[in-house]
């Protein structure tokens, strides 16, 4: 008589993957922006790049960089849009601005499509650590001043983020 393979089998994966530790946790929470918070956080960087004569698009994503919220002023143009997505998507997986992340843009990583190390992505942090999203603007002039804009998005909610 033959034993079956797959028992077996199925015995010597379960022994590798090692035994479950009291200390290892079967769920991990996951703190989340919720809708008002994300649209007040694109809402203040539009309002930011408006004020200083500027029409831009900004994005916010959350953790894993999906898209929550997308807004795009009056005649930005229509590009900006997927780049201001792209920062944002970019931040959230770096965990970092994409500011921080230039001199990786000529890098194999920098050159994954889908990604944009220029300056105008920043990470939502809550309770200054965990990472709950990210913002990105597009469509000023220059990176700085959409970084400057998706900053004063996140000051928008700053104070309530810091209380989480």
């Amino acid at each position: 008589m033959r034993k079956p393979i797959i028992p077996v089998a199925i015995a010597a994966m379960l022994t590798m993957a090692g035994p479950l530790r009291a200390e290892d946790p079967l769920v991990v929470p996951l703190q989340r922006l919720s809708l008002a918070a994300a649209s007040a956080v694109a809402e203040g960087a539009v309002a930011e790049c408006r004020a200083r004569g500027i029409q831009v698009a900004a994005t916010v994503v959350d953790r894993e960089g999906t898209v929550q919220v997308v807004l795009r002023d009056t005649i930005a143009a229509p590009i900006t849009v997927d780049i201001s997505r792209m920062k944002a998507f970019t931040a959230a997986n770096f965990n970092a601005a994409t500011s921080a992340l230039a001199e990786r843009a000529e890098s194999p990583v920098g050159r994954v499509d889908g990604l944009v190390m220029s300056p105008g992505g920043v990470p939502i942090h809550a309770a200054g650590s965990a990472l709950v999203g990210a913002v990105g603007v597009s469509g000023a002039p220059d990176g700085a001043t959409d970084e400057a804009c998706a900053r004063a998005g996140l000051a928008a909610i700053a104070d309530d983020l810091d209380m989480l």
